[in-house]
């Protein structure tokens, strides 16, 4: 039986993978800002607790660089409710983190079939009920899923070269937003069909910025579940302030 046609991954197996191994320079700091004091607990707290408050999910597996395996900081997420697993599987890209932490869990026993939820760190407003809701839509589904939210805002396409010593680019054109759909995470899919996927868009050098993209390579159509505003992703010191507003 090909993997399309296999039935649907039961409900009760699914897993976390947050891969934190990213730096976050953009944002500065002593500690990657992943674990950083946002609202008075690291940043990746919020995640974590949202995932353990999940009744399906039965582990959380966090990838991290290998020089950060031994941080202090990591003990003080032990307390959650459920197993928590740091592994030294940072790549140089996210997809490789993934990639790499992924082959983890299959070595440590995680059925193939199981589900993995794939999230940002990054995202400190993600909810249980959130997770939950990707959880119920996707089960049904052989393809996968991610939450997501409709593109509200107008897009311009603008022309890189008329960009001269610092000058802002202007505007050629204004791109329909029919049908656009702006990616957050958790991104769920099957763990082996998500492994294989990722390494191969990592073998043929794909520019991959989720795990999406991979599955969308493979020939999936991955559904798409409305998200929330609140579950954005802090790149920038703009993005930090606003999450302490709604976290505090």
């Amino acid at each position: 039986m090909s993997l399309a046609n296999q039935p649907p991954n039961p409900i009760n197996r699914c897993h976390a993978v947050l891969p934190t191994a990213g730096t976050g320079s953009r944002l500065g700091g002593e500690l990657p800002k992943q674990f950083q004091q946002l609202a008075g607990k690291p940043m990746l707290a919020y995640a974590l607790s949202a995932f353990a408050q999940v009744p399906q999910i039965e582990s959380i597996w966090v990838g991290v660089s290998s020089s950060f395996i031994d941080h202090p900081i990591l003990k003080d997420f032990s307390n959650l409710g459920k197993p928590i697993h740091f592994l030294p599987t940072g790549g140089p890209t996210r997809q490789e983190t993934v990639r790499n932490t992924l082959a983890a869990l299959m070595t440590a026993g995680v059925g193939e079939e199981d589900w993995v939820l794939v999230h940002d760190a990054a995202r400190p407003g993600i909810t249980s009920a959130l997770i939950e809701k990707l959880i119920r839509t996707v089960h049904g589904s052989s393809s996968g899923g991610l939450l997501a939210m409709p593109l509200a805002d107008t897009l311009k396409q603008a022309d890189l070269n008329s960009t001269i010593a610092g000058n802002p680019p202007h505007s050629m054109k204004t791109i329909p937003r029919d049908h656009l759909w702006q990616a957050q995470t958790p991104q769920m899919f099957g763990l082996k069909k998500l492994h294989a996927a990722l390494e191969e868009a990592i073998r043929q050098e794909f520019d991959v910025t989720d795990e999406a993209s991979a599955m969308e390579l493979a020939g999936e159509k991955p559904l798409l579940v409305e998200g929330a505003t609140r579950n954005l992703k802090v790149t920038h010191p703009a993005d930090w302030e606003l999450m302490q507003l709604l976290l505090g």
